[in-house]
């Protein structure tokens, strides 16, 4: 068990805090069980959120790394608890949608659920006080947050990510809707995947019922469905494998 109380404090977000690793080139993140939305106007505790998002969220990373996607993780040393490389964040959301849903239908005349082909790339500035606004090349540039090289690596990226993740899904019988990544560099200046996957940052729907599986409910006012809807992609996405070698009985 890890002592969060001993470790120096980098950064408390809204559901996960980060702390130094004993290494100069390490974080512990840590995640709780704090759920928001609305830029963090409401927020509640989730029972177990924490649990299920992290161990999601290293069976995503594995899973990708196996597929040569580099991401954060070193490894989930216990439930809620994971090592990652330390990383220099790209104040930028990577959205990737496969489906037409949510906002985008709300601010464009799009279809309620008509696919996208190819996926929609968005990028939208990681920032709250500005309501995370959404980007294009020159506003980035411009804002001096990426080059036009680190742009189209993201999309790439991003792009390979969608491509392994609703392959993924669908063998567990779960649409990959649409869903948000975030990108860093570690100290060579190498774009890495970071920060989190899980019903947190993912929309997924059942593939049979078109049941929402993800954090849509708490944003609905669904509550009471939100801890088992994640508790269902944590079941059909974990083997026995993953189970014995996380401990989880």
């Amino acid at each position: 068990m890890i002592e969060m109380d001993s470790k120096k404090l980098l950064y408390e977000g809204k559901a996960k805090s980060v702390f130094q690793g004993e290494n100069a080139d390490e974080v512990i993140i840590d995640f709780r069980d704090d759920m928001t939305a609305g830029d963090g106007a409401r927020k509640e505790s989730m029972g177990k959120k924490g649990y299920f998002n992290s161990i999601i969220c290293a069976k995503i990373f594995e899973t990708l790394e196996e597929a040569g996607v580099e991401t954060q993780l070193i490894e989930l040393t216990e439930p809620c608890v994971m090592k990652a490389r330390k990383l220099d964040m790209i104040p930028i959301e990577v959205i990737v949608r496969n489906i037409a849903t949510g906002s985008i239908i709300r601010k464009f005349p799009f279809e309620d659920k008509s696919p996208f082909n190819p996926p929609l790339i968005q990028m939208d500035f990681k920032a709250d006080e500005f309501h995370d606004p959404m980007l294009n090349d020159a506003i980035a540039i411009a804002l001096g947050i990426a080059s036009q090289e680190d742009l189209d690596k993201l999309r790439e990226l991003a792009l390979k990510v969608n491509e392994v993740m609703s392959k993924m899904f669908k063998e567990i019988g779960i649409i990959l809707v649409d869903f948000k990544i975030e990108f860093g560099k570690d100290s060579q200046g190498n774009i890495i995947l970071g920060d989190e996957i899980s019903p947190d940052s993912c929309r997924l729907w059942d593939a049979e019922t078109l049941d929402m599986l993800d954090k849509e409910l708490f944003r609905q006012g669904k509550d009471d469905e939100v801890i088992d809807a994640y508790e269902e992609v944590f079941n059909r996405l974990l083997t026995e494998e993953d189970k014995a070698k996380w401990n989880i009985k």
